[in-house]
């Protein structure tokens, strides 16, 4: 219990708890308000650099930023302040994946997916799903790297009107190809872009930064001078460039390119592993790395250990919330074991974990990224996934902590403002249940996700209340109730 002074009436401060009101089928604004000031107090804190936990900690929030930081004995809480009580659980930087589809939810069958939503107008509206599906999951930034790009820019400035629920996007918009990908012919268009020559890479890079998108995804399959044009298109406007890799020439011709997030690169078990000097190159370097390691060859096994995860009632929820969306994907997964997707996946369960350990055993800068909305990779569930697996193969939850926070802002995405608890910083806390050290899958249980200091996610039976903190003098106050 708080001190006795504490306020259960939030309105009569003027303050209130900012919870997200929205339905997929008609959106509402991402926060209803926004605490002036706002603490958590009582849990241990994970802060996102490579120290010990603090415990019993204690994170001061003011407007948008974090102001004040430590053990809660040593932090005063000023006056008037919103105080959820975290007491038994672990605080954390916001997670940030930086391998995100918002443009499709888990379907098996891509030929059928893009043109399904785009004949039916989906497309924004399954987009919405997405983003609050993230950030419900304690996702509060993200980059999506291939989606139609009208739909995508709309989203992202939606979500930073604070119109819409949803992590804070970095896009590609369509993504750069010489071929046809996977999905339907008659639009392509849609989510890439043809080139035929590096003078045409460098102008589809061109125009895509016009439009308004924050980096560039280049696929696989493009010649080292293609990488070069792109990077150096992209580079001369201070945009990064990302590109899609698997097979091991394409990773030395980006890595020699400049290209500055190497996505993929093996998927751990969609190519062998890779030459010593390839990786001893990529971690020379000092480029980062995006696994994605187990939108296949970890996702398919834990399907057919346990299929009722594709009956989840979240998403049975979420998607009935629009016309035959329900229908339309448990429909393409009810023999997931024969879609094309899945093809290769004995060879890539046989190389998954020579394929992942390649990266993690050699030093390389580790990011987190999940490809997530690609078949039975749902968006809700996707990242911690992908820690854990990280974590089964030798990373520390720490490490994967760390990667999935603070790497991934300042080494992938470039920004020095978050992924770690710091003062200064922008406000972005989750709040899990349990002790992710311990058990990296406490991950999976989010129970408050802040985001630019507004409490976009609260669980029932954890609601905050507001503390008269004067005289301002102290820390928190226990009462002997």
């Amino acid at each position: 219990m708080l001190h006795s002074a504490v306020l259960i009436v939030l309105f009569l401060l003027g303050v209130g708890s900012a919870v997200a009101q929205s339905t997929p089928d008609k959106p509402g604004p991402a926060a209803v308000t926004s605490p002036r000031r706002l603490a958590l107090v009582g849990g241990m804190l994970i802060d996102g650099y490579a120290v010990p936990p603090v415990h019993r900690a204690a994170i001061v929030i003011e407007d948008n930023r974090i102001t004040a930081v430590g053990p809660a004995s040593e932090i005063r809480v000023p006056p008037e302040t919103t105080v959820i009580d975290t007491s038994g659980r672990t605080m954390l930087p916001g997670l940030i994946d930086v391998h995100v589809h918002l443009a499709i939810l888990g379907h098996g069958d891509y030929d059928r997916w893009l043109p399904w939503i785009l004949e039916h107008d989906y497309v924004e509206r399954v987009m919405e799903i997405s983003a609050r599906q993230l950030l419900d999951s304690g996702v509060t930034t993200a980059v999506d790297l291939g989606a139609p790009l009208k739909e995508i820019l709309s989203i992202r400035d939606r979500i930073d009107r604070g119109e819409l629920a949803g992590p804070r996007m970095f896009v590609s918009g369509p993504w750069i190809t010489k071929k046809v990908g996977r999905f339907a012919v008659e639009h392509i268009d849609a989510i890439q872009r043809l080139v035929r020559s590096p003078q045409e890479a460098a102008a589809a890079a061109d125009l895509l930064i016009d439009a308004g998108v924050d980096v560039i995804k280049a696929h696989a399959g493009l010649t080292a001078a293609d990488y070069r044009a792109i990077v150096d298109a992209a580079h001369a406007r201070r945009v990064r460039v990302h590109a899609h890799l698997y097979d091991e020439q394409d990773v030395l011709n980006a890595l020699e390119a400049g290209v500055d997030v190497l996505s993929h690169v093996g998927s751990a078990g969609m190519a062998p592993p890779y030459a010593d000097r390839t990786v001893a190159a990529i971690v020379s370097a000092g480029r980062p790395v995006v696994i994605t390691a187990t939108h296949r060859s970890w996702i398919f096994p834990d399907t057919v250990a346990y299929p009722e995860r594709l009956d989840d009632p979240r998403l049975v929820s979420d998607f009935k919330a629009i016309p035959g969306l329900w229908e339309e994907i448990h429909e393409s997964l009810s023999n997931f074991q024969t879609l094309p997707y899945f093809a290769r996946i004995d060879r890539e369960i046989f190389f998954r974990e020579r394929g992942l350990r390649q990266f993690t055993d050699s030093g390389a800068i580790v990011g987190m990224g999940t490809d997530s909305g690609t078949p039975m990779n749902f968006h809700t569930e996707a990242l911690w996934r992908e820690m854990k697996a990280h974590v089964d193969l030798g990373m520390s939850p720490q490490q994967v902590i760390m990667a999935a926070t603070r790497v991934n802002a300042r080494e992938i995405i470039g920004i020095d403002d978050r992924g770690t608890v710091e003062p200064g910083n922008l406000a972005d806390v989750i709040v899990v249940d349990g002790n992710p050290l311990y058990d990296v899958t406490a991950l999976a249980r989010v129970d408050v996700v802040i985001k630019n200091g507004v409490v976009h996610k609260n669980r029932p039976g954890h609601q905050p209340d507001v503390i008269d903190a004067r005289p301002s003098t102290g820390p928190v106050q226990e009462s002997d109730e």
